[in-house]
């Protein structure tokens, strides 16, 4: 029997297919009750604290009524399961929809339509914000910080982006004027954020939208969701009428300070790279590439 099989039990469930495998691995598992997400947690990622911390919050968020998956109690009443291979399992309830889009693929819609997507999730994510400060935490409640030193610190949260092995001196060089820049430059409200709003993450359904994989949430900077879900296009042509629609519907007139954490997320995705990925994988050049060309664009600007 597999980690999986063993999980699923705990819920009365079966493994149906694997849907990802990055930070956890994720399945689709069937219950009595209809279909499910079942999440093997990836060893020494997350605390089991921090984990019940993340599906608390999404719980509060569902009871509110927003679209983001809630968490399942296990047969024996508790929303994680330790396995006997050090890992944690927990399951959420299914959301309905299909992605919004890939990495460095182009949408499959209309312009005007896509437009539309990003103005419902710049609300949605004003809305999860708002609502998640009317909360009162519970004793114990803990998730990663992504403020000022968690993104550009001594020892950010993802890694010493500008010391990746992988970055040539002219990229090192533009990767520690950033990480200098932004030390000063970043600012704005802080709480709890999804802090990975990334198309894969947004799930659509005619024009709304609802978002998933809270796994990286925490503390931070409120505008870094919305560079977050920005920095994948980057390089798109619609890129600026996509942040204006985000932006629009969150509320905000802040185009530099938004591009400002669109950068930030560029930089901290470079070092995510170091620990995952082979020094050869063509990936770590692209988020190399992506960060560097964002950082000289928009330091120009500031």
């Amino acid at each position: 029997m597999t980690p999986a099989d063993s999980a699923a039990q705990a819920w009365g469930g079966r493994v149906v297919r694997l849907l990802r495998d990055r930070e956890n691995h994720v399945f689709e598992m069937a219950l009595p009750q209809g279909r499910a997400a079942l999440r093997l947690h990836r060893a020494g990622y997350q605390a089991p604290a921090a984990i019940r911390s993340e599906l608390w919050w999404c719980a509060e968020l569902a009871r509110a009524g927003l679209p983001v998956p809630a968490a399942l109690t296990a047969l024996d009443g508790a929303v994680l399961v330790a396995l006997s291979d050090g890992r944690h399992a927990s399951a959420i309830a299914w959301i309905e929809g299909d992605a919004l889009g890939e990495a460095a693929k182009p949408f499959d819609r209309p312009l005007a339509q896509v437009l539309d997507l990003y103005h419902a999730l710049g609300a949605l994510l004003a809305r999860m914000h708002k609502v998640t400060d009317t909360l009162t935490l519970p004793e114990g409640f803990t998730r990663p910080r992504w403020d000022r030193d968690g993104l550009v610190g001594e020892a950010p949260f993802w890694g010493r982006f500008w010391d990746h092995p992988a970055a040539s001196p002219d990229q090192r060089a533009t990767l520690i004027r950033a990480r200098d820049a932004l030390r000063e430059r970043l600012d704005g409200p802080v709480g709890l954020i999804h802090a990975d709003v990334l198309r894969e993450n947004v799930l659509m359904n005619d024009r709304s939208v609802s978002l998933i994989d809270f796994d990286d949430s925490g503390f931070g900077y409120r505008l870094h969701d919305l560079g977050t879900a920005l920095v994948q296009t980057l390089a798109h042509p619609e890129h600026p009428h996509l942040r204006d629609a985000l932006m629009a519907g969150y509320g905000t007139n802040d185009t530099r300070m938004v591009e400002t954490f669109t950068l930030a997320r560029a930089l901290a995705s470079v070092g995510w790279t170091m620990p995952r990925l082979a020094p050869g994988d063509p990936i770590n050049q692209s988020h190399l590439h992506r960060a560097t060309s964002c950082a000289d664009r928009v330091l120009n600007r500031l």
